[in-house]
């Protein structure tokens, strides 16, 4: 069985030609005519100079040439870099610079809107258009539209690909800096695919719909595990929490990934009897869902089964817990998935006795090979296995999470907190300084902390403390904002700012982040209250 990340597509589409593989806006296109694009647009790379194993970055909403753009750049022997829509061109930037970016597949406005960046963006050389007749114009770049790359007839030949080359790097945001990109295997994707597709008994009759970004990789994963058993996958970008539920219902969809603050926007909604009777499991992830959450959920659709996962994008998919285990265990984030082993260790690396605190490790073919062009980094996390057997050579490489977790007797984890000052909010991981490059360069403010605080939707709000530029003075928060939302995506702009006139500080100087975060939860209980 093959592991490479677009056979997927490939087999399906030789053993079912005529089977629907994505459906967009209503225009259904079936794996064969997915395969046939795919092959286009990866010869079109290769037309256009593409060796194996340069990146191709797509800035492009859900859509049929987002899919194809994606697998049809591995097919090429590229990696590709799916990007966020929702990102400013300073994020943008930043990625396409970062990982070295050859080829960029965006849409016209959203070329004219990097603007500037791409001229910063010294290992670009094309970028294709997917929705203009006559590509713009951009200083020092190569411009082609989708159909002229796509139209070529000359022949070509696809590079050879083994299952751990790489297959595309995925952006997260770590724990201070900017994001970092995550460098997954073909193996990766491949088995990953195969495990979830395999606790969730998907079949070639699933109907998934895809609602999650690309950029993410549990909403990338909406697409790999629908294609590895032969499945539909249903391309949404929504406006409103209600055309979710009008889509489950209208496209008869059977399987509905989301975060946290989407199930709390549509578990109280009315769910039609179509929806009802189609939709056979749910899965969450991205952070904790709330108990009333599940419980609303429950109520709506009786006859739907909840998967409650755990991931880390180092690891892809870490922990699922059982359907059968929800009442027993309604707050336990399960036990390993198939293909992966989960261990909570001691700082020293010797395993936690059953109830004790400990990080979480994961090891197994889902590990990624690492953080792009940053040893440092990957020497923090990625590190080797703990409790090896002494006679193998070569260690083997092991995630360790930062997460603090603890294991019962039967072998299911319970999450306890993390090791870093990582924001969690809206099923996405911000770094507080990003957040914070943001407030300080705006000019208003001397000092600043971005922090986390607990919230019944979001999982965490972003809360932004800082101080004014002297004694005496104040500080223009709507203009603090208005710089924030122009320059950060709408989940990373601060939903409360607190002006205080110093900030906490530890005995080294740094701020005080865990007696601040202490401070201001206090606070909005208070207020809530």
């Amino acid at each position: 069985m093959s592991q490479l990340l677009y056979d997927l597509i490939l087999n399906s589409a030789k053993h079912s030609p005529d089977r629907v593989a994505i459906i967009h806006k209503g225009a259904e296109h079936t794996y064969q005519a997915l395969a046939d694009n795919l092959h286009a647009f990866g010869l079109g790379l290769l037309h256009l100079g593409l060796t194996a194993n340069e990146r191709v970055a797509v800035y492009l909403p859900k859509q049929g040439e987002t899919v194809t753009a994606l697998f049809g750049s591995s097919l090429a022997g590229g990696v590709f870099v799916p990007i966020n829509p929702l990102l400013k061109p300073e994020q943008v930037g930043h990625i396409l610079r970062d990982c070295n970016v050859r080829v960029l597949v965006t849409s016209a406005d959203r070329a004219t809107l990097l603007g500037q960046e791409l001229s910063q963006c010294h290992d670009l050389r094309q970028v294709v258009i997917v929705d203009a007749a006559q590509p713009p114009e951009i200083s020092g770049l190569e411009c082609v539209t989708w159909e002229t790359l796509t139209a070529s007839t000359k022949a070509g030949r696809f590079p050879s690909r083994i299952d751990t080359d790489m297959a595309a790097i995925l952006y997260t945001s770590g724990s201070t800096g900017r994001p970092k990109g995550v460098v997954l295997s073909h193996r990766n994707m491949v088995t990953g695919a195969r495990s979830v597709a395999q606790y969730l008994e998907n079949s070639a009759d699933d109907r998934i719909l895809a609602v999650l970004p690309f950029s993410f990789d549990y909403g990338l994963s909406q697409l790999t595990t629908a294609f590895s058993v032969g499945a539909c996958a249903v391309l949404m970008d929504y406006l409103l929490p209600r055309d979710v539920v009008r889509a489950v219902a209208k496209h008869r969809i059977t399987g509905l990934a989301a975060v946290p603050p989407l199930w709390a926007q549509i578990a109280t909604l009315p769910w039609p009897e179509e929806a009802q009777q189609s939709l056979r499991y749910i899965t969450n992830s991205g952070g904790a869902m709330p108990r009333t959450t599940l419980e609303a959920l429950r109520k709506a659709l009786p006859n739907t089964t909840p998967y409650l996962m755990y991931g880390l994008t180092e690891a892809f998919r870490s922990t699922y817990l059982p359907p059968a285990e929800l009442e027993r265990r309604p707050d336990s984030m399960g036990r390993a998935i198939p293909n992966a082993e989960v261990m909570v260790v001691r700082e020293d690396g010797s395993r936690c006795a059953p109830g004790e605190p400990g990080e979480l490790v994961h090891r197994g073919s889902l590990v990624a090979l690492g953080y792009w062009n940053d040893p440092e980094r990957t020497a923090e996390r990625f590190r080797p296995a703990p409790c090896q057997e002494t006679g193998i050579p070569l260690p083997e490489i092991a995630v360790w999470s930062g997460d603090t977790v603890r294991m019962d007797n039967e072998g299911f984890l319970y999450f306890i907190g993390r090791k870093d000052d990582m924001i969690k909010t809206s099923g996405y991981r911000v770094s507080p300084t990003e957040v914070e490059e943001v407030l300080y360069a705006s000019g208003h403010i001397s000092h600043a902390a971005a922090l986390g605080i607990p919230h019944p939707t979001l999982g965490q709000a972003i809360v932004a403390v800082v101080t004014p530029l002297g004694p005496g003075k104040g500080v223009d928060i709507d203009a603090l904002l208005a710089e924030c939302k122009t320059h950060l995506p709408g989940f990373m702009v601060p939903v409360h700012v607190q002006v205080q006139q110093d900030l906490p500080r530890n005995p080294n100087g740094k701020i005080d982040r865990k007696h601040l975060s202490t401070e201001l939860q206090d606070m909005f209980q208070e207020n809530t209250q």
